[in-house]
């Protein structure tokens, strides 16, 4: 590190940095810098980098992005197939579009783009070690040191963690996960006959593993093609990807990637602040927990991040800056919260009962024209159960089952 930038940020405190240049983080960075604050946003990568990631921009997603940004779409989806491990197999077709497919380094680029825009720094290559609320490297009671791996500190009034389930701000938060899952993902080139055939279709598999299922999503000359279950279950979960991947007659196609990560999804009581630290997405364990979908997650929680983290920066005692924590806490859990409770119910009954969904999602109209509702951004899993008596009893009934 340069003695440059040691100097420079010797002599500043930043309003808020931002850990983390994910889409979660990107958000947090571009909310923070258009309320005019200074804001810092570090990446340990240089970008753009890979991400294991399906790349489904579902409605929400789409609804949470900043204003203006331009989605890098690969394809558009109009139609999907549902199978169970690979047998009963019914595609449904919407006339509307149901989501996009992004590449993810394409798509975090240009966000990570959009922040700059919003006037955000962004440093990349730089690796966060720790951050300190007390202590010999924190001036005074109203800033937080980011202390580099390099031994930089950076001083912040305020530090949004997005950083990833496995980060450093995470684990200073208290952060607690309640669910981990395997995902496995191979990126597969193939030749345009068979790019043709999947061109605006995505094919959805109820796995052979409780709570587990397969994708295919395409882009262009690249096939996505992954599988997630519990961890816990390495050996199976490889072995329905091979058998996925098999029956899907790609098996003679080389991937370009094959990767893999964990997903971690919080506690209902887990912490998302602490002092002047908040944290969102991955690193706070925020996705829906049936379809371990986080993008969405990341969007809306990091801008919700981002401009309470200009509060926290503001706050000049202990007890105005637990306040604005709190608030934040507050708007996660009665928006993003309320859905993931919804998605532990479905995930529990999913898991017991794989057949009972694919019927519903293939055979009957309300469950199908519920799921497109969802994709396209049009309602919330949260909002139909809370809309609708007969969803919602429907769900208490199964989930007691």
């Amino acid at each position: 590190m340069s003695s440059e930038h040691a100097a420079e940020n010797n002599q500043q405190v930043w309003d808020v940095v931002v850990v983390g240049a994910g889409p979660a983080g990107a958000s947090a960075a571009h909310a923070a810098a258009c309320t005019g604050r200074r804001v810092l946003l570090l990446e340990k990568a240089e970008l753009p980098r890979y991400k294991t990631c399906g790349g489904g921009i579902i409605g929400p997603s789409r609804d949470a992005l900043p204003p203006g940004f331009e989605l890098p779409l690969r394809d558009r989806v109009h139609a999907v197939t549902f199978t169970m491990n690979g047998k009963l197999t019914r595609t449904r077709r919407s006339r509307h579009m149901l989501f996009g497919l992004i590449n993810r380094p394409e798509f975090d680029a240009g966000l990570v783009e959009s922040a700059k825009e919003a006037g955000a720094r962004v440093r990349t290559g730089v690796t966060v070690a720790r951050v300190e609320q007390h202590g010999a490297e924190v001036p005074d009671r109203r800033t937080v040191a980011v202390v580099l791996s390099d031994g930089e500190v950076v001083l912040a009034r305020a530090v949004v963690g997005a950083d990833g389930s496995a980060g450093r701000i995470g684990g200073h938060v208290g952060v607690k996960m309640a669910q981990v899952d395997l995902g496995l993902e191979a990126e597969i080139p193939v030749p345009d006959t068979v790019a043709e055939d999947w061109a605006g279709r995505v094919l959805i598999d109820w796995g052979p593993i409780p709570g587990s299922y397969g994708w295919v999503f395409p882009k262009g000359d690249t096939l996505t093609v992954g599988v997630i279950s519990t961890r816990g279950e390495g050996a199976a979960t490889k072995r329905y990807l091979d058998d996925f991947i098999g029956r899907l007659g790609l098996a003679g196609f080389e991937p370009s990637v094959s990767s893999g990560h964990l997903t971690r999804c919080r506690a209902e009581d887990s912490p998302l602040s602490r002092g002047r630290v908040l944290v969102c997405g991955d690193a706070a364990g925020l996705l829906e927990p049936w379809t371990r979908e986080g993008i969405s997650f990341a969007l809306r929680s990091g801008r919700l991040a981002g401009e309470w983290a200009v509060r926290v920066a503001e706050a000049h005692d202990a007890v105005d800056t637990r306040r604005q924590a709190l608030n934040y806490a507050f708007a996660i859990k009665a928006s993003l919260g309320v859905e993931m409770g919804v998605g532990r119910s479905l995930l529990g009954i999913f898991s017991r009962r794989p057949g009972m969904f694919h019927a519903a999602l293939t055979g009957f109209r309300p469950a199908w024209n519920a799921f497109a509702k969802i994709t396209r951004g049009t309602t919330t899993l949260a909002e139909l159960v809370r809309t609708h008596p007969m969803a919602r009893r429907a769900l208490e009934a199964f989930d007691r089952a």
